[in-house]
């Protein structure tokens, strides 16, 4: 009978003994890596383990081959990895749409902008020429353009041509006549260019969308072939997330349907366009989350831009006397939108360029958030603050800039705010201290896509020309830390999404990149030129 009691004790102990060795399914071991995982330590690991699209533990090599078994490994050689880069801030469908326009990013004259003009026209043969891109404070001549060159070339075909920030458009005669547009149409929330009683062809802000209203809408099928054109871009620059800010409702059930369909894998952080019809549609339901579509915010557009002299200030242009910009709604209908937001489900997103409109968003922010602690209300932009409006800034309400803003309005910038103004501009560094997080973007199109110009931006306070020597204000520089939280779990927590995104940390989505180099440690002017090897995500090759 002992003999059978111990011989029973000993069975037991080898089958728990074999069980607890037993080790656990996993799908994926990525190895051999330099891992900066940007979690709360900011620490950096050399190996990670993935099951179901999400990641299941980091650590040490061995460790983990001992603890899991796994259906794939990568050997990663050495490289850097780090989390699935968010753009906080850009245009998505808007970028894909643009691969079917004319291009004219820079362009270094108007006469290149003709050209660029003609020879789309001779390939292309469209009703109704569309591109954008085009910045006169690139040119010789920093002046607007205007329409008549365009009325020779194409006296009877439409041509719209928007500037490179959206916020001010040149259309030619046939343009103009097709949307009906007189010296006589109004021109509220920006203006219509009249010049010696005729109009210039210039159109800035809101009467924009009288020309906008004449071109015929995208079909189904270049709709479609917009977003799939803005993946590959992405994919290829390592954006895993990208927050499209300002898509109408239809833009984002195309989405939807395209990902739950597999077509489209890029995850989309969609804030609603404010018209009427998409404020209806959503203001009275929950947010739409999915893993891949988040539906949650409202952008609203507060002013103009500084290159094209719309952005809202308190005292007027330093280089044109008596002109102040312009908010693009009246004070009142932008505080009745904003109370609308903030009594539902819904986060409020405003573009904010000058300080005046800075300063009524911030005030407006600051009042109806009283006693509502995570609405995370962000200011896009947050361009040029007065100093006594930083005080406003918070988790609460999250600054969402764009670093290489600063690189290219440095040439001009200061002509426009003056030597005063222009240090409440561009003021990355105050605004994170203030706030203690900063949300990180490019605004493609309207700049590159590529998010190592951001980077190196944000760190260098450089153009790609490498200028200036020193860097431009880099009391307002971020370090390299700082500035890959901000495109990673900081961009993440601006879209209520830090505990699925943003950081390579158990239970999130498996979204990470390989690098050619070291992003933390390359010399500062090698950063504009690294290069995404790999992207994933959900733990799948997308590129």
């Amino acid at each position: 009978m002992l003999r059978n009691l111990s011989f029973l004790v000993i069975m037991v102990f080898l089958f728990i003994s074999c069980n607890s060795e037993e080790k656990q399914q996993a799908d994926l071991l990525v190895f051999n890596a330099q891992v900066y995982t940007v979690d709360s330590t900011f620490s950096v690991s050399e190996a990670f383990a993935i099951k179901d699209g999400k990641f299941l533990e980091t650590g040490n090599t061995e460790a983990l081959q001992k603890k899991y078994k796994f259906k794939d490994k990568l050997d990663a050689e050495g490289k850097t990895i780090l989390p699935g880069l968010i753009d906080a801030h850009a245009h998505f469908y808007r970028m894909g749409l643009q691969q079917q326009k004319v291009d004219l990013t820079g362009t270094k004259s108007f006469e290149e902008v003709l050209d660029r003009i003609v020879k789309f026209q001779k390939e292309r043969n469209v009703d109704f020429i569309t591109g954008r891109g085009w910045d006169q404070n690139d040119w010789e001549v920093k002046e607007f353009p205007s329409k008549e060159k365009l009325d020779s070339l194409f006296p009877n075909t439409p041509v719209a041509i928007t500037r490179v920030d959206g916020h001010a458009l040149l259309a030619n005669q046939a343009a103009l006549d097709k949307a009906g547009v007189t010296v006589n149409s109004k021109a509220e929330g920006g203006a219509i260019e009249i010049n010696n009683g005729k109009l210039t062809g210039i159109l800035i802000d809101n009467p924009m969308s009288l020309v906008y209203k004449a071109v015929e809408e995208p079909s189904i099928k270049e709709q479609i072939q917009a977003l799939m054109d803005a993946q590959k871009i992405c994919f290829s620059y390592g954006l895993t997330t990208v927050v499209d800010s300002g898509i109408d409702k239809s833009t984002i059930q195309l989405i939807d349907s395209l990902q739950k369909a597999g077509t489209l894998k890029t995850r989309i952080y969609a804030m609603v366009s404010n018209t009427k019809e998409n404020l209806d549609f959503y203001l009275n339901k929950d947010p739409l989350k999915t893993d891949r579509l988040n539906v949650r915010s409202i952008k609203f557009y507060g002013d103009g831009a500084l290159g094209s002299r719309g952005a809202a200030l308190k005292e007027e242009y330093s280089d044109k006397a008596g002109h102040y910009g312009a908010l693009l709604s009246p004070v009142e209908d932008f505080k009745k939108t904003a109370k609308r937001i903030a009594n539902s489900k819904f986060q409020m997103n405003t573009h904010a360029i000058g300080d005046s409109a800075n300063r009524l968003v911030l005030q407006t922010y600051d009042e109806l958030l009283k006693g509502k602690k995570d609405r995370r209300w962000r200011v896009e932009h947050a361009q040029v603050i007065d100093s006594a409006d930083f005080k406003y800034f918070s988790k609460n309400i999250i600054p969402s800039v764009q670093p290489t803003h600063a690189t290219s309005d440095m040439y001009w910038a200061e002509d426009r705010l003056g030597s005063d103004r222009i240090n409440g501009a561009y003021a990355f560094k105050k605004l994170l201290d203030q706030a203690g997080i900063i949300a990180l973007g490019t605004d493609f199109p309207v700049e590159e896509v590529n998010p190592f110009y951001t980077f190196y931006a944000a760190v260098a306070r450089k153009d790609l020309k490498q200028y200036p020597e020193g860097g431009y204000k880099m009391k307002q520089a971020l370090t390299r830390e700082e500035t890959l939280k901000g495109m990673t779990i900081w961009a993440a927590y601006s879209n209520f999404e830090e505990n699925e995104k943003g950081s390579i940390e158990a239970g999130k989505f498996a979204d990470f990149i390989i690098l050619d180099k070291n992003i933390m440690e390359v010399k500062e002017d090698e950063i504009p030129k690294l290069k995404v090897l790999q992207t994933y995500l959900n733990g799948e090759k997308v590129y």
